[in-house]
């Protein structure tokens, strides 16, 4: 379920359980409408507020915490890349194939994880990403190209000392990239329990019950009650997006591994 099917439904819901208080109300016995009663049920709600706000504030700092992570990760990644090529460079002439293939990965990675940016120019494969950029970073023909590169790497023949200590850190520092990557990758997937959200959004569904319960029948009631659940479901959207930073329209951006690309190309 996509970031806005997320906030949609949460917001169909609270509405609908509202409208189902508002119905029930005046079928309740009058004793049920009691001073007490109002009371007790006032008391219930306050807890029950105060709880889904507390959960709702934890799991917006977890999941813009999250988003933070795989943003420096990404800076990190870009860098990694940045000093790989550097390497490579100094090794000389021969790691012009292995360079070219790394150029060609970085340029499509950039192309199928924002495809809603403008791609990069140059010669690379442009269907190298998932089809469906469905699955960004993750794309096993990217995979293949990275994993190209090594392959490019194990057929060189040093020729002194210096050449061998270039290609020493050469094949450490790519398999650093490799590692970083698969960091991405995972970090990518959505960490957001969906039975612990649908037990939030119980909750919720149980507080604004109350609400239409208890709440007096007139339009600014209904519109205070209407705009406390865009309120909540535009909660529950941004931190569905945070949580998958490279979908939807909170994403990281794409500036460090541009910047990368850049750099590759010198």
């Amino acid at each position: 379920m996509s970031e806005i099917d997320s906030a949609l439904v949460v917001f169909v819901l609270l509405l609908a359980v509202t409208g189902i208080g508002v119905w029930v109300r005046p079928l309740l016995p009058e004793e049920h409408k009691a001073h007490e009663t109002v009371q007790l049920i006032q008391l219930v709600i306050g807890m029950l507020v105060t709880f889904a706000a507390l959960v709702l504030g934890l799991m917006t700092a977890s999941a813009k915490s999250s988003f933070d992570t795989s943003s420096n990760d990404l800076r990190t990644y870009a860098a990694d890349l940045i000093e790989f090529d550097t390497t490579l460079r100094e090794y000389g002439t021969d790691t012009g194939p292995a360079r070219q293939l790394l150029r060609q990965y970085t340029a499509a990675a950039i192309a199928s994880t924002w495809p809603a940016e403008t791609p990069p120019t140059g010669d690379y494969p442009k269907d190298i990403g998932s089809p469906d950029n469905s699955q960004k970073l993750e794309s096993v023909r990217l995979g293949d190209t990275l994993t190209a590169v090594g392959q490019e790497l194990r057929t060189l023949r040093t020729r002194d000392p210096l050449q061998q200590r270039a290609l020493d850190d050469a094949l450490k520092q790519y398999r650093r990239v490799v590692d970083a990557r698969w960091k991405l990758i995972e970090e990518a997937h959505s960490s957001i329990s969906r039975p612990f959200l649908t037990t939030l959004t119980f909750w919720l569904g149980v507080i604004f019950l109350s609400f239409g319960l208890i709440a007096p029948r007139n339009a600014l009631a209904l519109v205070t009650i209407s705009l406390g659940a865009v309120s909540i479901a535009s909660a529950i959207y941004v931190i569905v997006d945070l949580d998958t930073p490279f979908t939807g329209p909170i994403v990281i951006s794409s500036s460090p591994m541009r910047d990368a690309l850049d750099h590759l190309r010198r």
